[in-house]
């Protein structure tokens, strides 16, 4: 066989397993990601940017290994906790994952609300429609199909991109920021640069990439192709999220101008940088929300099934898997019903979530690690102590965020002492 012919051989088996990781990265920039990573910019400049690069850097650790122990196991995450670690963990991780999911996915329906805002539509008008539109596509599709219109979402986000350049902002400040490691003592500061961390890296997120490998049928000998689909898509959300925070930077950090929310970051650009900078956010906003909305509902559904033995897929008919898609349905319900909910703090939910999710992690974390260095499990694709030793400390360094994290929200006064102690 020529050598021509086995580069398009090798790409071809790659366009065959591509999807999960690159889907779930860009997932990963979800209505919140895209606020946290607005407020960085427009708070703090380009000095998160190096932040941003190292949290990168450990969602291609989390990915690969979620991804890799699907591959092998042809398992699921929370099936791969039962087993190994009994009923009563099992049970208690999906608890907190249903409560912060179903914050998750409101927050979510939050955003296309925003987006549908901005564009002048009501939100009584823009929710119910595409809440009916992803169940309906979901109930009615198979995996391969699916995963083409999250492919097509994915597209979206590349408005970023546009809005990066739009505004026209300091290379060569973009470019030093990228590559100094920046330290500011502040509470807002650490507050800002955990959050970005936090909403890089979701317990969701590595529920959902290992499931969606095992259901696409995705196996150890076609791991090294799935690897590089966990690359890329890790690659493309740290580049999304920097052009996020370029954009804001450039224009409402140099004009002193504060937000709270993707929203306000929207409207915020107008005056500064034009109504087409304005448009190209909301449109980013909108994709990135709708594929968030898609996946919550679809993790949360195949880690409850996978827990508790239910059958589970996206190629399955409701007949056969009535639990999974009952499950499914009800989030999208629960979650478009609560952003319809009159002078209900979305805000709030919002924040809610994000300390759940904060508290689910580090246990998560444990479980994956633990799991993919099973010698017994994994067999020759367990991790070797090398690369053991760097998840160990990856997953150090993330509790000890998520700890923080959580700390900033619940305990602020505590959370205030710490950060004066080691300022």
């Amino acid at each position: 066989m020529s050598r021509f012919k086995k580069i398009k051989l090798k790409f071809s088996l790659f366009l065959a397993v591509m999807g999960p990781g690159i889907v779930t990265a860009f997932a990963d920039n979800d209505a919140g990601g895209i606020a946290t990573y607005a407020a960085a910019g427009a708070k703090f400049g380009y000095s998160l940017l190096f932040i941003m690069f190292l949290s990168t850097v450990c969602l291609v650790i989390a990915q690969e290994i979620s991804a890799r122990t699907g591959a092998v196991t042809g398992r699921g995450l929370a099936d791969l906790i039962r087993e190994q670690y009994g009923v009563k963990w099992t049970l208690f991780a999906m608890l907190v994952l249903l409560v912060a999911n179903i914050g998750t996915t409101a927050s979510e329906f939050s955003g296309i609300a925003t987006s549908f805002e901005i564009f002048g539509v009501s939100k009584y008008i823009s929710v119910p429609i595409i809440a009916l539109l992803i169940w309906w596509l979901v109930i009615k599709t198979n995996y391969n199909r699916i995963e083409k219109i999250f492919f097509l979402l994915c597209g979206t986000f590349l408005s970023y991109v546009l809005s990066g350049f739009f505004v026209k902002p300091d290379w060569q400040q973009v470019w030093q920021a990228s590559i100094t490691p920046v330290f500011v003592a502040d509470v807002d500061f650490l507050t800002i640069a955990i959050g970005v961390v936090g909403t890089t890296i979701t317990p969701w997120g590595q529920f959902y990439v290992q499931a969606s490998v095992v259901d696409k049928g995705i196996t150890a000998k076609d791991y090294r192709y799935t690897q590089w689909d966990v690359y890329i898509g890790s690659f493309f959300t740290g580049f999304i999220a920097f052009f996020i925070i370029v954009a804001t930077a450039a224009t409402l950090f140099t004009n002193n101008i504060s937000i709270e929310t993707a929203k306000d970051a929207a409207i915020a650009l107008e005056p500064v940088a034009g109504k087409y900078a304005t448009l190209l956010f909301a449109f980013g906003l909108l994709g990135a929300s709708m594929l968030a909305a898609f996946i919550l509902p679809l993790s949360t559904a195949y880690a409850v099934c996978e827990a508790f033995g239910f059958e589970h897929g996206i190629s399955k008919s409701y007949e056969q898997a009535p639990v999974f898609f009952g499950l499914y349905t009800a989030l999208i319900i629960v979650g478009a019903g609560l952003v319809m909910w009159p002078d209900l703090s979305l805000y709030k939910i919002m924040l809610t979530s994000q300390i759940v999710n904060g508290m689910l992690l580090p246990p998560i974390l444990i479980f994956m690690v633990l799991i993919a260095g099973n010698k017994e499990l994994m067999g020759h694709y367990c991790n070797s102590k090398a690369y053991n030793a760097g998840a160990w400390l990856f997953t150090l360094v993330l509790i000890v965020l998520s700890v923080m994290l959580v700390l900033a929200a619940v305990l602020p006064d505590v959370y205030a002492n710490i950060v004066k102690i080691f300022s």
